[in-house]
Order: structure tokens, then sequence, then C-alpha cells
């Protein structure tokens, strides 16, 4: 079966709907998986990750409505879900469109409105992936910004790295910019033409490594893993302390091989992948305790590449200033400031422990939250907190001026990002640490807008 073939799930608690659904879109030349209730729905949604859903209202675990709210909410490029019930109504049809169906089929189905929609549904989904790519490819085509000698030693690294397929390990603290310096390193090698795959390993489990990276084989269908998706492109292994033993000596085969079997599989398969990866500790302590694999680190260590802090390069401030700005105001429509020359002076001494990731987030914050043309030292020092405090006595935070639920994501994406920075980028140390579910974390993650 072609990789390449669009994957259908259709949810449904009647059996002989399922199969007629099932039957009619397979002649189609659709791959088709089924589901007869909201709770094997969310596992093939998971494992399958269909192009187009067919929800069935009325369902004995959880309603479809409720089952299509949750999917929105989790996922923002949710593919198409057209809703399908027997016992319709107009107030239905339109709750589901208002939640985000892509439309609302009635029972008994009309085999040629079925494949209609089917086949309009899965343009539409074709066309979001493609205007989410051109959207990204805005932020992929990004170079690092600064006219300092220390970016453009990098760069200048970068570019003469590009030409060969040497692995790169970046390694600097969190926030510095190691996936965008990577991402330069992609855009100028003859990888250019390929994906970009940027995969944080910490967040993948060890009982899910080996179907995450090399995919897997069921029933005739192939579901293409992370290495397979990088073919001619490039592989990126973010934070790579936070990866476990077992996703470590599987890693380490496929690499020394070239090649790897898909799970369920019997056919060797071979890529041609260029692998960087990125650190924020320092890994010779992590080998000597046993906790990361030698013969891996050396593997993916050809070459280091130091991404410095930007407290040692604080000239580019002002270039990241304008360049954040510009950025917001184009990509969020944001109305346009600037900040003063005190304000530059003022933030180019600043001792930025979060990096260039700290000053997108202020200039993000004092573009949506603040007033005014210009953007002035004390509105600055205000958004900035006790960090440039005078006082000694803790000042008032700033986040204590928003409504309850704002300043509750305040705290909590704060809270999470310090303990996640600790843990070293480890989802699962992250979970034990703050004493949350592994899957609800994901969640709360993914809600706070937190990169893994």
């Amino acid at each position: 079966m072609n990789v390449n073939t669009p994957r259908i799930l259709v949810v449904d608690d009647e059996p002989d709907i399922r199969r007629l659904v099932c039957e009619i879109l397979e002649d189609e030349g659709y791959q088709v998986a089924m589901a007869e209730n909201a709770s094997t729905a969310r596992e093939l949604k998971k494992s399958q990750q269909p192009n187009l859903i067919l929800l069935d209202i009325w369902m004995p675990d959880t309603d479809g409505i409720t089952l299509l709210k949750e999917w929105v909410d989790e996922d923002s490029m949710l593919c198409p879900v057209v809703m399908m019930s027997g016992h319709g109504s107009v107030e239905a049809a339109v709750e589901a469109t208002r939640l985000g169906a892509y439309d609302f089929l009635e029972k008994p189905l009309s085999l040629a409105k079925l494949l209609l929609i089917v086949e309009r549904a899965l343009e539409a989904g074709n066309l979001q992936i493609e205007n989410a790519g051109l959207r990204k490819q805005l932020v992929v085509d990004i170079e690092p910004i600064g006219k300092s000698a220390t970016v453009a030693r990098i760069k200048d690294q970068l570019k003469r790295l590009a030409q060969h397929d040497t692995r790169v390990l970046f390694i600097g603290e969190a926030g510095v910019g190691k996936e965008l310096y990577a991402r330069y390193l992609h855009n100028n090698s003859t990888h250019r033409n390929g994906s970009f795959i940027d995969v944080a390993v910490g967040s993948i489990s060890p009982e899910n490594s080996a179907v995450e990276f090399f995919g897997k084989e069921s029933q005739g269908k192939i579901y293409p893993g992370l290495l397979e998706r990088a073919h001619k492109g490039t592989l990126f292994l973010s934070e790579i302390a936070g990866m476990d033993k077992e996703t470590q000596l599987r890693l380490l085969s496929a690499l020394e091989s070239s090649s790897f079997l898909r799970v369920g599989g019997s056919e060797s398969v071979r890529v041609d992948v260029r692998v960087v990866a990125s650190t924020r500790i320092t890994m010779d302590e992590e080998v000597k305790s046993g906790r990361f694999r030698q013969d891996l680190y050396y593997l993916l260590n050809e070459v280091t590449l130091n991404i410095p802090p930007l407290s040692e390069h604080s000239e580019d401030v002002p270039g990241l200033l304008s360049f954040y700005v510009d950025y917001f105001v184009n990509q969020d429509k944001l109305p346009f400031r600037k900040f003063s020359m005190a304000t530059q002076n003022f933030l180019r001494n600043y001792s930025w422990r979060g990096n260039v990731r700290e000053l997108k987030n202020l200039v993000q914050r004092l573009m949506i939250l603040g007033v005014g043309e210009e953007i002035e030292l004390d509105e600055v020092k205000s958004a900035l907190g006790s960090v440039v405090s005078d006082v000694a006595s803790p000042s008032v935070p700033e986040f204590f001026n928003l409504s309850l639920k704002d300043a509750r994501d305040h705290f909590e994406k704060a809270y999470l990002e310090y303990h996640f920075e600790r843990t070293g980028g480890s989802v699962a140390k992250l979970s034990a640490a703050v004493g949350m579910e592994r899957t609800h974390l994901y969640r709360k993650l993914h809600s706070l807008n937190i990169k893994l």
C-alpha cells in the first residue's frame, strides 16, 4: 500500500454502517480504519494519524460532538471531520460546524454524497497542510539574527559544515536558538529540499520509540517513522540527554547500519538522512555516569558547535528587538511599536538568562499588553518584574494584574518551563518532578505552547 494513500477513520457504533462505509471507501482506494466507540477512536486517531475522520454523533461512551470538541481543543492541525447521524437535526449540524466539523452527513447515507464529501474534505485537508507549510516556511527560512562577530563566525562554520554529511552536536543554554542554527545548517546543505524533522527525544516513551523512529507495517499498510519521514532531509534530535536507554540502543543500530526494519516488517529500509542533535547539559557527565551510551555520543558528536548565550554577544540585542517587532507585526498582526534608545541600551546590558527565547517572549508581551508606539524604559522594567527591581523586597509579579485564568496559565507555564529546564528536557523526569501523569502533562505542555 502506498504510504501516500489517504487514511480515513470511520467511527460508528453500528457494525453494519462501519462495514458498509469501509467497503465503499476501500473500493475507492482509500486506507480505512474502524472504531466502534470514542475510546477506540482516540487510540486510532493517535496511532493512524488519519487524513479524514467520519464521526457518528450518537455513541455509547462519548458522543461525537463532545469528542469533536476534545480533538479541536487538543490539535490545532486537526484533519477534516465529517459528522454522521441517523437522528440528524439542524441544531446538531450547526453545533458541529461551529466547533469545526467540515460537513454533516445524514443516515441513511447517500453513496454519491458520501464520496463527494470525502473527496472535497481530503482536498481541504491537503490545502490546510500546504498553507501551514507555507506559514512554517516563513519561520524555517529565518537566518540566525545578528551582525556580531560571534553570529557571523557560527554561520560561516555552518555553511562549511553544510557541504558535508558530518553529524553536528549543538551545545548551549536553553533559548539560545539551537534549533534555528540546525535549520540554518539544513537550509544550506544538499538536504535542503528534503524535510527538516524536529523531535524532542525526551518526550518519546521507551515502549513507543521503535514505532516512532522506524514506523510499522500492519495488515499490509505502512506507517512511516521519523527516519523515513526525514528521508533526503534532516532529523534534528532535540535535547538528547533526555533519551532513554532503549531508544539509544535502537537509534545506535540504525545509524551504524544506515538501515532498519519497520516494526512488523521483514524488509530492510535504507534512508538518506542527515542526523544532527542538541543538548543543554554537559554530556560528558551523562556518559561517565552511564546514563548515555558512549558509542552513540561519539556517533552524534562528530563535530561539536557551541552556541553562546546572548549575554556574550549583547551587541545583537537591538537587531533582535527590531526583528521580533517586525515578526509579530507580520505574523500576528499586532500593532507596530518600537523600543526607545534608552530602552535598547538598558536591554543590551540585561543578563538575558533565558537568552533569545526570553527576548522574543518579552517583545511579544510588550506588543500585546502595551499601548503607544514607543516602548519606554519604565514599561520594560515593569514587564521584567523583580529581576531588575532595585527594591530589596520582592515586587508584585506582573501576572497579578491579569485575570485569574491568564494568571494561572502564566504561572503554570513559568513553573513547568523551570522544572523542564532542571530535568534536562525529559518529559519522563518532568512528570516525576511535578507529580503529574505523563498523558495529562503532554496535554498541559501543548495547551501552554511549551516547546518540547
